[in-house]
């Protein structure tokens, strides 16, 4: 498989500051992309920058919060401003809160998950689709949605399940939307994978580990390679008919 894929590509990806998403940021340059990531601390940005310039690549930090419409706005200018195109988006941030019933769930905490999660790729959907169709090349776009919402659900997760079934449903229908602008959107649903939102709350990464080879018919959770090597397929020209699709990754547990 050519480790240039994207050689002479720009990629945007939101959340970049940490776990799949610096993966993804790290894994995007090692293949040849310029990278842009995106997200609300400047201090975990510049880290993710840093790797990927000591890795050899080229990258650049953008603080931007998705729920804010100028934000998204700027935040898409200034990566073509900085390096020429847009051909690669992931919108990667996304947040969890609740953890609870839905009979105790929190305005608060519902607004909170829905701006992000939902609002927040909107925002980034529609920006990044401006931007695509305008260029001769046009681009790829992959959410991160999740196996909680439209392919499995759990206790005490139902707010943020429902925002991830409301992804998959924005990845279909932009898809259908503009495909003909030369506009190609799909998403990936990780399970658990090796980032602190799998840790229950005071679970140690050895009692995570315990617990998945119950919970998990792979027995484990997936790295942050592994999601992104997903990620990176469906960006890439080997999955130029792939359209409107939603890739789990999550160990079978959502058979």
């Amino acid at each position: 498989m050519s480790r240039n894929r994207f050689s002479g590509r720009t990629a945007l990806v939101t959340g970049g500051g940490s776990g799949i998403g610096r993966t993804l940021a790290l894994a995007f340059a090692a293949e040849g992309a310029r990278i842009v990531v995106a997200g609300r601390r400047r201090a975990a940005l510049d880290e993710t920058v840093a790797l990927v310039e000591r890795a050899g690549g080229t990258a650049a930090a953008h603080v931007a919060d998705v729920t804010r419409a100028a934000d998204v706005e700027g935040l898409v200018r200034a990566a073509v401003e900085r390096f020429g195109s847009l051909d690669v988006a992931v919108n990667n941030a996304g947040v969890f809160r609740g953890g609870r019933p839905v009979a105790e769930l929190t305005e608060d905490d519902w607004r909170t998950v829905l701006d992000t999660n939902v609002t927040g790729v909107l925002l980034a959907l529609r920006e990044e689709v401006r931007q695509m169709r305008a260029q001769p090349g046009g681009g790829a776009i992959v959410n991160v949605s999740s196996n909680l919402g439209v392919h499995r659900q759990v206790r005490g997760a139902t707010a943020y399940a429902a925002t991830k079934a409301a992804v998959t449903a924005l990845t279909r229908g932009a898809a259908l939307d503009h495909i003909g602008d030369g506009v190609r959107i799909n998403a990936v649903s990780p399970g658990a994978s090796d980032t602190p939102m799998s840790l229950l709350s005071g679970e140690t990464e050895a009692e995570r580990a315990v617990r998945m080879k119950e919970a998990s018919p792979l027995g484990r959770v997936s790295s942050t390679e592994e999601v992104a090597r997903a990620v990176l397929y469906l960006a890439s020209d080997e999955a130029a008919s792939v359209v409107g699709a939603d890739l789990v990754v999550d160990g079978g547990s959502a058979l």
